[in-house]
């Protein structure tokens, strides 16, 4: 496949960098949709989004660097190679950060959670599709060995050294699988947007149908650097896929407080409509 998106003299653009960056101002552009639709301020969530990003990437990268720092103390340039490390362990610890800093900030902001978080779900389906079909270029998550006449191979140096992709070698293109699930799950979610029944149906939805996708496509990917638990009898991103479908399922129970009775507004100005999951003060 092609790593390498192309040259500017020496400097190089990875086609990983770029689907990734793409697939974050899709996700973002979107989110200023989803959030007029829902009435929430829009300038709050689109911040809400660029901090959550900024911590996610930060914070992992800074273990990264924790991790190497023997290394990087030998090699002080390869700190500019971090970037290009893909790793389901990171993927991990930066998906943590970003729910920590999620909620603390969406507190701060006094921005409902619920449905917040259905105004984030749609976007970030985008998002993490376009980072799936930069991982499809990049190598990075290859999956296993195949003959299927779909099946991809990677002969770029660089999908060796960047993702540790076999070279010469057909395998399934399951960052593709991956992409095409997340695309469809983001329109269904943009779909169903005015045909909530409560606030988090669409996060819950979200959850676990991507806990689905992350269960079932591992069994294409290959194993290396994918982590085991129970013994070997799942991958770690598959007990992330359980984990994410119990959570799913969570919101999608049945909560009075939550039930939408009237159609969401879409303006910005809250005042004027009293959210279902926020009540006002009454009046005479």
């Amino acid at each position: 496949m092609y790593p390498v998106l192309f040259h500017i003299g020496a400097f190089v653009i990875p086609s990983y960098g770029v689907l990734a960056a793409l697939g974050v101002l899709a996700a973002l552009t979107v989110a200023l949709y989803t959030s007029r639709k829902l009435g929430l301020d829009p300038n709050k969530v689109w911040n809400l989004s660029v901090v959550v990003l900024f911590s996610s990437l930060a914070g992992s990268r800074l273990l990264l660097v924790i991790a190497n720092r023997s290394l990087l103390r030998h090699h002080p340039l390869w700190i500019l190679s971090l970037a290009m490390v893909h790793h389901p362990l990171l993927a991990a610890i930066g998906t943590l950060l970003a729910l920590v800093v999620a909620v603390l900030y969406a507190t701060w902001q006094r921005l409902p959670f619920f449905r917040t978080a259905d105004a984030l779900a749609a976007p970030l389906a985008f998002g993490l599709a376009l980072e799936q079909f930069g991982a499809l270029l990049s190598g990075a998550g290859f999956g296993t060995g195949t003959h299927v006449p779909w099946a991809v191979t990677y002969t770029h140096p660089l999908a060796a050294r960047w993702s540790d992709a076999p070279l010469g070698i057909p395998v399934h293109p399951v960052q593709a699988y991956v992409g095409i699930c997340f695309l469809f799950i983001a329109f269904l979610l943009l779909f169903l947007l005015p045909r909530r029944r409560q606030n988090g149906d669409l996060a819950g939805i979200f959850l676990m149908a991507a806990g689905v996708i992350l269960f079932v496509t591992e069994f294409w990917r290959d194993p290396i650097g994918r982590g085991a638990v129970f013994g070997g009898f799942l991958k770690a991103p598959q007990a992330a896929g359980i984990i994410a479908v119990l959570v799913g399922s969570f919101l999608l129970l049945e909560r009075k407080s939550q039930r939408i009775s009237a159609p969401e507004p879409t303006s910005t100005v809250e005042a004027q409509h009293t959210p279902p999951d926020v009540q006002g003060p009454s009046h005479a």
